[in-house]
């Protein structure tokens, strides 16, 4: 008897896909992906017994028409655990049992999807027929070594990751073997990516090029030295590394140089950019695709859609690309802080088919000060583990390096690229930092009266709009979270124009225009926050090095322009730290405050216990999967998007969705026409009748009158709208 793993509509019975190749092909798949990690035998396992279920007559029968519904997977992972014992088996039984719903959690007998229960199932169909065509390749248990050597102290941690690993490597075997089968055209898109070496000689002959055309500044010297040197520690072995540049100091290039570099020397495979802000994966994407060509860059985030939903109707270039997102095949990956991190824990197939890929990449974290608080020890445990057990490296790549080597494992060498942080920091230094104390509004506005191009970035929307209600004159800008990304980049653009021509120009904004905004003021003034906050507000003060020096000044604001909570705690170390150090950027001071920082959220580091639950389940690889990617959620999740019809491209939009639904790709040429309100916020809006809901999907601002091009989205009397940080 013929068994079968898939049918297609149109196909007779013969053509359909038969259960042995699929097992087959699936199996050798996942070995390939997993010997960069030294595991090729178990993936060989995991491919082999993930679908053996099929051979029951049951699901013959469901392939054939036959509604009822079979469980495949529990079979594959109950054959595991009684051919290769409680240890390797469980290993390989979470990533079979999970293959199609998601990792499981181990739970107890008790629970309905638990791993537990699945292994206890009495019930199972006779799937025997399986010995005849796969179980004499399955490998001999004396060849299913665990090729991990536990880092950190917490050996639970290495076999959970390790299971996450498998089941990337399985999931994506599995989807790309069927995929060959159910549309071959789409399976014959995927990959062809050019080569490393041929990335490196276009960026090689971009690097050459641009030196030949740089003036011979103290600047440029500086560049060109720690290009110098990321390019000649290159050589040195995968690991962990930091790059500690100043803004302005190349580091963009220097550490794109050295990823490829060192990628080539150790044969790796790709090269994957980690950044916290959107408009900066935006820009830095730009910028390689200017250098590399626009067939290489993935980027993978929200904000990030191709132009159209129709595959049809996309290049090659970009059908590929879009493929790429699936798995991550391509060669330079740029991606969010979020999409990385929670991969990294998620329990979902969708978010964890990529992972395996990771594997023997060069990961550079950028602006690697953001990385979550609250998640700290479990993010920096899994870059250790990557570097340990994967064969990754990972820089750290800053201008306010972070001080966790007390949260690293004590025998992981941590390798700086930059050829002399602190004389280059001397070097490359354009600002002055001078603290001003306390100062209320009015003395603050009379101060910013007085210069011609200013920037004041405050912590509060609440504070910027009082600031910007006291100043006056057509030469003032007022950015906010509370306008689109669209309306603030035409805001940005017009600064731009405005400081281009030397004329008068004031802003006050929150600190969004800190992330990834490419502006020059010759006076910054900072409300009192974290270093690393301070540190970006100063790269926007004399950012080109065109005047002798820059001036920040930094100020502690009248109450309300200080909340409680995170910016108040990071504030009063930040003054800790300006009682030992007159200049609060330089690297000393840098170190300091993350120091004391840390000490001051010891107890935050791991907010929701992720490690403890780890290692509490080590003994017995009981690990609670969904529940640890419950937790693991970077930001939270408590605002809603309301669509602003602010330009007829906004307005065409909506009317696309009113008559053709809603769609991903429509939803993400939305994006830069949304504004995040809190729940009671959109509560009373809808009571207002100011909202109205296109397509089922879509919260669209309906009153205008809640809009202006001033303020953004506002309420008469203001008292709807909560006021927050940040945005």
């Amino acid at each position: 008897m013929e068994y079968y793993a898939h049918s297609s509509p149109g196909k007779e019975r013969s053509q359909w896909h038969l259960l042995s190749d699929h097992l087959h092909c699936t199996a050798r798949t996942a070995a390939e992906f997993a010997r960069a990690f030294g595991a090729e035998r178990l993936g060989f396992a995991s491919g082999l017994l993930h679908d053996i279920g099929k051979y029951s007559d049951a699901f013959q029968r469901r392939l054939q028409g036959d509604p009822t519904r079979v469980d495949h997977s529990t079979v594959g992972a109950v054959e595991a655990t009684k051919r290769y014992g409680r240890a390797i088996g469980l290993i390989l039984a979470y990533a079979i049992a999970g293959h199609h719903a998601g990792l499981p959690d181990y739970g107890s007998v008790a629970d309905g999807d638990s791993l537990s229960r699945r292994l206890q199932a009495r019930d199972l169909p006779d799937y025997s027929a399986f010995r005849a065509e796969v179980s004499g390749v399955l490998p001999d248990i004396s060849e299913l070594a665990v090729p991990i050597k536990p880092s950190y102290g917490n050996p639970g941690f290495s076999f959970q990751f390790l299971i996450r690993f498998l089941f990337s490597c399985l999931i994506d075997a599995d989807f790309l073997d069927t995929e060959a089968y159910m549309d071959p055209q789409r399976a014959s898109a995927r990959g062809r990516y050019p080569s490393l070496t041929e990335l490196w000689d276009k960026l090689d002959r971009y690097l050459r090029h641009l030196s030949k055309q740089a003036e011979d500044t103290q600047v440029n010297r500086s560049r060109a030295e720690t290009l110098e040197s990321c390019l000649n520690k290159a050589e040195l072995p995968p690991g962990m590394f930091t790059l500690t540049v100043p803004t302005g100091g190349g580091k963009t290039l220097s550490s794109l140089a050295f990823a490829m570099k060192h990628a080539l020397t150790h044969d790796m495979n790709r090269i994957i950019y980690v950044i916290p802000f959107t408009s900066i994966i935006e820009q830095n994407a730009g910028r390689f695709r200017e250098v590399l060509g626009d067939d290489v860059v993935l980027e993978h985030h929200s904000n990030f859609s191709f132009p159209d939903e129709d595959e049809e109707s996309l290049t090659p270039v970009q059908y590929r690309l879009r493929l790429s997102a699936e798995n991550w095949d391509a060669p330079l990956i740029v991606t969010t802080n979020v999409q990385f991190y929670e991969s990294l824990f998620s329990a979902k197939g969708s978010r964890c088919r990529k992972l395996h890929n990771i594997a023997r990449s060069v990961v550079i974290l950028d602006e690697a000060q953001t990385l979550p608080i609250q998640f700290l020890r479990p993010c920096l445990q899994s870059l250790v583990e990557l570097v340990t057990n994967y064969g990754a490296s990972v820089v750290l790549c800053t201008a306010t390096q972070p001080s966790i080597r007390s949260f690293l494992p004590s025998n992981l060498q941590v390798v700086e690229l930059a050829p002399n942080p602190r004389l280059l920091y001397q070097t490359l230094k354009r600002v002055s930092v001078e603290d001003l104390g306390d100062i209320d509004d009015a003395s603050l506005v009379e101060r910013l009266s007085q210069h011609e191009q200013v920037l004041c970035i405050v912590n509060t929307r609440k504070h910027a709009l009082k600031l910007a209600g006291l100043m006056s004159g057509e030469e003032l800008y007022h950015l906010s979270g509370r306008m689109c990304p669209a309306h603030r980049s035409r805001k940005l653009a017009e600064i731009l124009r405005v400081l281009h021509e030397r004329l008068r120009c004031r802003v006050v904004s929150t600190q969004l225009i800190e992330a990834g905004v490419d502006i020059d003021f010759p006076v910054v003034y900072r409300a009192l926050a974290g270093i690393d906050s301070v540190a970006q507000a100063a790269g926007r003060c004399n950012r080109e090095g065109k005047r002798p020096i820059g001036h920040v000044y930094l100020f502690r604001p009248e109450a309300h322009g200080l909340p409680i909570g995170w910016f108040s705690r990071t504030a009063s170390v930040s003054s800790a730290v300006l009682r030992h150090h007159s200049d609060p950027l330089s690297l000393e001071a840098v170190d300091l405050y993350f120091e004391q920082l840390y000490d001051v959220e010891r107890e935050k580091l791991d907010k929701e216990g992720i490690l403890e639950g780890i290692d509490e389940r080590a003994n017995k690889l009981a690990f609670e999967f969904r529940e640890m990617a419950g937790k693991v959620k970077l930001i939270d999740d408590v605002t809603d998007p309301i669509v602003i019809p602010f330009d007829d491209k906004c307005c065409s939009l909506l009317d696309q969705a009113r008559y053709q639904g809603p769609s991903v790709n429509l939803s993400r040429q939305l994006q830069p026409y949304t504004v995040q309100v809190y729940s009671n916020e959109l509560r009373r809006l809808l009571e207002m009748n100011a909202v109205e809901v296109v397509a089922g999907q879509y919260t669209v601002l309906c009153d205008t009158a809640l809009y202006s091009d001033d303020v953004g989205l506002s309420y008469p009397d203001d008292r709807v709208f909560t006021d927050t940080l940040m945005v």
